[in-house]
């Protein structure tokens, strides 16, 4: 035992002369956690990156038997669900946990702006996790034709379509991202350069970013605490203890990915990916075309948007609300300045319930209108 433990202080010695691990051990070793009733919105962001890594994984898998092309790509997914073994439960899990990993990140979100855990000094940890949300729902977006199917095709025209209504540079950003006037193969193919190199490169480098912040900055105290003496607070080490407890919630949230997975490979509710038909432009649109179901919000206020308001078309004043509202939202910590020792800043709040309201009312009235 003796010389078991020599060897591997040995090994540890000889390892960190060359990496220097030691100094991230001590750091690691007197870390800890705010232990409070608000702790469990803490570890949404790490399902969040757990539910990623299930992305990366299974899409290395989808991609040695996908071939993008208006003449391939609905054919090689139809092969993977029907004769691949087991295709058909790698590209379920690949679908739940693209769809799980934008919930949790939602949630996230919103638990950090709750909290305030964006203001001073961790405005920059804000900015980058609301790019990696940006990121993944155009990760969801530029997967979404990938398998070149009837409802995606019009689906997507239709969300490409909005971009080229902005003025001026509508046009140039349409091709930019159709890779011409209208939705062909070269859109399929863009989309695929996208969605599995310049996506997953710009993702990593910014998750890079967001994890190093958050290890820097530490999580976030709660706004109460600052009232409050040392000896009030109470606090776990962050390794073992939140350690330990972020992997139990990774391995719950393992088993209730593969119980979708299983019972429901093509989705259910508003989560569905069923493959249906080929896609054919010569044919008309199908009655219902919705986007999935993080758009649907959006989606539903510019259906029902008047045609025009004030001779300008009601879309585009849609869009430039949105996109007006994701700059404020972006930018909130610079706007919500109360240091931790003054307000709690309602107004803030206010915002917030009403976003998370309106959100959740026109998502309800897409899947209800038609």
């Amino acid at each position: 035992m003796n010389q078991v433990n020599g060897v591997g202080g040995r090994l540890y010695k000889w390892i960190d002369e060359r990496v220097k691990i030691q100094a991230f051990v001590d750091y690691m070793a007197h870390k800890s956690v705010p232990k409070h009733r608000h702790s469990i919105w803490y570890y949404f962001g790490g399902i969040s990156l757990f539910f990623f890594i299930i992305q990366v994984a299974t899409g290395i898998l989808l991609l040695l038997y996908y071939r993008p092309g208006a003449d391939t790509a609905y054919e090689s997914v139809k092969f993977i669900i029907t004769k691949v073994e087991f295709g058909w439960l790698i590209r379920a899990i690949h679908s739940w946990s693209a769809n799980l990993m934008i919930l949790a990140a939602f949630i996230h979100m919103f638990s950090v702006y709750f909290t305030k855990a964006y203001r001073r000094p961790r405005e920059l940890t804000w900015l980058t996790g609301v790019g990696l949300l940006g990121l993944a729902m155009f990760f969801g977006f530029s997967g979404y034709l990938l398998p070149w199917n009837e409802l995606a095709f019009f689906a997507t025209k239709v969300g490409t379509g909005m971009v080229g209504a902005l003025p001026f540079v509508g046009d140039f950003f349409l091709n930019l991202m159709r890779g011409s006037s209208e939705v062909t193969g070269a859109t399929i193919t863009r989309f695929f350069g996208w969605h599995v190199a310049i996506l997953p490169a710009l993702f990593t480098v910014v998750l890079t970013v967001h994890l190093i912040l958050v290890q820097r900055q530490g999580m976030s105290e709660p706004v109460d605490w600052d009232a409050k003496k040392p000896s009030e607070k109470t606090v776990m080490p962050f390794f073992p203890n939140f350690i330990l407890r972020d992997l139990l919630l990774w391995l719950i949230a393992l088993n209730v990915l593969a119980i979708l997975a299983v019972f429901f490979p093509y989705g259910v509710g508003p989560f569905h990916w069923l493959l249906g038909v080929k896609a054919d432009p010569f044919v008309p649109p199908p009655p219902v075309i919705r986007p999935e179901w993080y758009f649907m919000f959006a989606f539903q206020t510019l259906k029902m948007l008047p045609a025009t308001v004030m001779h300008i078309e009601g879309e585009l004043i849609g869009i430039f609300g949105f996109g007006l509202g994701g700059i404020f939202w972006t930018l909130v910590p610079f706007f919500d300045r109360k240091t931790r020792h003054g307000q709690k800043g309602r107004l803030f709040v206010i915002i917030g319930l009403a976003a998370v309201i309106f959100i959740l009312v026109m998502t309800i009235l897409g899947y209800i209108l038609e």
